[in-house]
């Protein structure tokens, strides 16, 4: 042990330890650039209220705009977490609040407004169902378990995220928007379509994710370079481009489907 001269112990012992005037716990103190997780987050929960405002204002291309802004703040707020060490429960379960907003009450909202202008009850039923599976797959997800533990160190999920729920949620909206010349889908398939969502939130189906996507350090460029790409493409002709990763995604979703029945044959 290395003694401190006369002089630096006294100050050791002067120095004051800055306490919480609610628990009078010994304080921490953060920098205001490891609050900018949690600032995003917020900022994403303002986006999906202002969905909701535009839903019911049936400004429905805004609505949309706002779920798609909260979805890229909530793929930056974690890895920015992770890369500023400022994780926190409370940082994780604001975001698990956030999701439950932005993907579920605001795409449930928008689809009802939208499909169901009338008030259809079954509508109603059926976006409630939709919520209330977007709430039990965050429910499940924060509690962990070892099928989902499993996968993740896999590269997969557990069911479809809530994110994606929320894309697949909206298709026949954007569907509608892209092909106008063709008659909207009847309300009690655009109900099914919506329980059918939350069903696969919830479901046990391996998904994939983009974790398990691995590319090559050489060709890393052309992968920015497409990346790139596609969101000119997305501000250019941003419902072809909604269809299209919608539609592909329901491919690789059926693919998984076909091979999980394999696997357990």
């Amino acid at each position: 042990m290395i003694d401190l001269p006369p002089n630096e112990d006294k100050r050791a012992e002067d120095t004051p330890v800055l306490r919480s005037r609610w628990t009078g716990k010994p304080r921490r103190d953060m920098s205001l650039v490891q609050l900018l997780p949690n600032m995003l987050t917020v900022a994403a929960i303002c986006a999906g209220l202002a969905s909701i405002r535009f839903s019911a204002a049936e400004a429905f291309s805004a609505a949309v705009v706002m779920i798609l802004l909260a979805a890229v703040l909530d793929g930056l707020d974690g890895r920015l977490a992770r890369f500023l060490r400022s994780e926190s429960p409370l940082g994780a379960e604001l975001d698990s609040l956030a999701d439950f907003l932005n993907f579920g009450v605001a795409p449930g909202m928008l689809m009802y407004y939208w499909a169901f202008p009338a008030g259809n009850d079954f509508g109603w039923g059926a976006v409630l169902i939709y919520v209330v599976c977007t709430c039990l797959r965050l429910a499940r997800f924060n509690i962990g378990n070892e099928v989902a533990a499993g996968l993740a160190r896999m590269g997969k999920f557990q069911g479809v995220p809530s994110p994606a729920g929320a894309m697949l949620a909206m298709a026949p909206l954007y569907i509608s928007w892209q092909f106008p010349q063709l008659p909207m889908a009847p309300w009690p398939v655009l109900a099914g379509w919506m329980v059918i969502v939350g069903l696969l939130m919830i479901s046990k189906l391996p998904t994939p994710s983009l974790k398990s996507v691995r590319v090559p350090t050489d060709r890393a460029a052309f992968v920015v370079i497409a990346g790139i790409a596609l969101v000119v493409l997305l501000l250019r002709y941003p419902w072809a481009v909604m269809s299209a990763v919608t539609v592909g995604y329901a491919v690789v979703l059926l693919w998984a489907y076909g091979k999980s029945l394999i696997l357990r044959r």
